[in-house]
Parts: C-alpha cells; structure tokens; sequence
C-alpha cells in the first residue's frame, strides 16, 4: 500500500458536521484496516474509528459512538469519517492510518498501522 492522502476538515461551530476523506493508492490487501486518529495539542494520540475492508467491520471510540461514521468509499480503497454533532473537545489533528494485521482485539493501536497521512485539522468553536 502506498500513501495516504486525506481531504476535509476546517473550522465549524459546535454541533456541526464535517466530513474527512482518505484515499490510498493501490487495492487493499488482505486484512487490511482503515483507521481514523486524533491528536490534540498536549495530548497524546487516540484512536478514533476503524473498519475492517472484509467483511467492513466498523470500530468506534465510546467518545464518538452515535455521531461519527466510518465508512468505505465505494470501489476505491479510500473511507469517509463522517463526523456529527461535534463538540469542541473533538478538535484535533485527525490522521488517517492504514495497516494489513491479525489482531484478536480491536484494531485500535497505533502500532498496527503502517501507512498514516499527513494529517488535517478539525477545529470545533464552543
């Protein structure tokens, strides 16, 4: 798998919604992931989403359950997070991360995934 490049992103209001892209080059191999991360400033970075390519299992933070959705974007090996009702503690840099593993619990270590994006910026005003 080669890079990933994401889309999206910005500055919206408190209960709005955004929506980020990830695509990356080549077919996803075998058990394969894509994954959503955030980092805010002073934190450290968390997951925030996954889904697995087969059979598209989707993984979800408790933090966002209920208001984010990651999805895979047709044909093309690329997902959408997309992000409602957002709140000002969702503001971050959101990565996008991509990985082939095993793994018996949810896929939710950073250190699963291999390929990551340059990252994009969400910020959310109170």
């Amino acid at each position: 798998q080669g890079r990933l490049v994401e889309s999206g992103g910005g500055l919206v209001q408190a209960g709005a919604s955004l929506r980020l892209s990830c695509a990356a080059a080549g077919r996803a191999s075998a058990h394969y992931y894509m994954a959503w991360f955030r980092q805010a400033p002073g934190k450290e970075r968390e997951f925030v989403a996954a889904v697995s390519w087969s059979p598209g299992t989707t993984y979800y933070a408790d933090s966002v359950k209920g208001r984010f959705t990651i999805t895979k974007d047709g044909a093309e090996t690329a997902v959408i997070l997309q992000m409602n009702s957002l709140k000002s503690e969702d503001t971050a840099v959101y990565y996008c991360a991509a990985g082939s593993f095993l793994t018996a619990s949810e896929p939710s270590d950073d250190f699963l995934y291999t390929n990551w994006g340059q990252g994009t910026q969400v910020t959310v005003s109170s």
